[in-house]
């Protein structure tokens, strides 16, 4: 039991000595304009690799996709693209699958 109390003592100790370390920081210094003009740059440059990384994910579906149904086709079953939420009208109207045709054994 006296361990326990030693040991919640000091561990109180602690959080009470680094949040006094933290209060007495200063502040950062406002930012130069050399310093904003390379955050924009950054903030460019980042987002046109997020823009390029998007298209190459977007050519990648569209090969697997295409390549699936060749495979299908070759197999003699057809398949029918459903776009996405994410699809482009390229994506969309690129492909070369006929529809499938409609059963007449829903209602009798």
């Amino acid at each position: 039991m006296n361990t326990t109390l030693r040991a919640l003592v000091s561990a109180g100790l602690v959080v009470s000595l680094f949040g006094v370390a933290m209060a007495k920081l200063p502040p950062a210094p406002p930012m130069t304009e050399e310093q904003k003009a390379a955050a924009e740059a950054k903030k460019a440059k980042d987002a046109q690799a997020a823009e390029a990384a998007k298209q190459a994910q977007a050519r990648a579906e569209d090969r697997v996709a295409a390549r699936y149904i060749a495979e299908q086709k070759a197999k003699g079953i057809t398949v029918t693209p459903q776009a996405g939420a994410n699809a482009t009208p390229a994506t969309a109207s690129n492909t070369n699958a006929k529809p499938a045709p409609a059963s007449n054994t829903a209602k009798k």
